[in-house]
């Protein structure tokens, strides 16, 4: 089953990544407010996404994206949107 490691901008202009199996509905649960991490930081905004195979491997990227050495790679993967990993977001909805 396919999950998704994704990349939100929030108001105040930080980056949260976060980790799903159904992108749509967690971006949703941000917007509305659901998910403590974020919901004092509304509106958030999907900036890019990248799918992954397995659960395990989405954990990986996740944990790998939030630690201090892939600090830069987050902020290139935002602002340079590399194609060949990630999908810059476009008709999701």
């Amino acid at each position: 089953m396919t999950h998704y490691v994704y990349f939100l901008e929030l108001s105040n202009d930080n980056i949260y990544v976060g980790f799903s199996r159904n992108l749509k509905q967690r971006i949703m649960a941000h917007n509305d407010g659901k998910v403590p991490a974020t919901s004092g930081f509304l509106p958030t905004k999907l900036k890019s996404y990248t799918a992954v195979e397995t659960k395990e491997k989405g954990l990986v990227c996740r944990k790998g994206q939030k630690t201090g050495l892939n600090l830069l790679m987050k902020f290139a993967f935002i602002k340079f949107s590399f194609k060949f990993f990630i999908r810059k977001v476009t008709k999701l909805f």
